[in-house]
């Protein structure tokens, strides 16, 4: 029996993967085969990929976002898809330029069709791999642009670091106290001047980063 799968790869951990999910739940593939990976193509760890690879049998279809989630350079494309619909015998449809890469569709035309595929496939999976290295070079650039600004990159603002001596050391005097319900959060905020929102954020790093141990006065 065929069965239709679907693969989603995002470069960012930070990036969502919700976009390609929903492509491939308006197709009518079932939410248990679609799997997804968090991994860049320069480092390229794809474990769901892999199940992808042990589970696809002779006649399923894999449906991608793009022809890139294959690989993450023109040799390392071209081999999956001809792993998959050559060697497996099962089919690839990418989204994105479904009128061309419908491995359906060339494998109908036969022998023409597969001489077709690899003109296709080696055009398209070299745009691939130059467009991933010109957006390497971008962020790059970018990146180098920002530092000449005065940029910085790093670990984000710390509310705890804009504090003064004399606050941290009230702070860590009255911490306690406050905690413990015997002196007010108003009174608190006001002993150290400082507004409720900072406040909240000050107590919150603090418990997260310094707990057990108090700032340095």
């Amino acid at each position: 029996m065929m069965t239709w799968y679907g693969y989603i790869r995002i470069s960012d951990k930070h990036q969502h993967e919700d976009r390609q999910r929903i492509k491939m739940l308006e197709l009518g593939i079932k939410p248990n085969h679609i799997f997804c990976d968090k991994a860049s193509g320069k480092n390229f760890d794809r474990k769901e990929y892999e199940t992808v690879r042990r589970v696809i049998e002779e006649g399923d279809v894999l449906f991608l976002d793009a022809l890139d989630r294959l690989g993450r350079d023109y040799d390392g494309i071209i081999n999956e898809w001809k792993y998959i619909t050559r060697e497996l015998n099962a089919d690839i449809v990418v989204l994105e330029q479904e009128s061309l890469f419908d491995s359906r569709k060339f494998k109908a035309m036969g022998d023409f069709g597969k001489v077709m595929e690899d003109q296709f496939l080696s055009l398209l999976s070299y745009v691939a791999s130059e467009e991933r290295k010109k957006m390497l070079t971008r962020q790059k650039e970018g990146y180098n642009a920002a530092r000449l600004r005065g940029q910085t990159f790093g670990r984000p603002k710390i509310e705890m670091d804009s504090l003064t001596k004399e606050q941290r050391r009230n702070f860590n005097k009255f911490y306690k106290v406050w905690e413990s319900g015997d002196l007010i959060a108003v009174a608190f905020m006001g002993m150290l001047s400082l507004k409720k929102n900072t406040f909240y954020k000050i107590v919150k790093e603090y418990e997260q980063t310094k707990k057990g141990t108090a700032m340095e006065g």
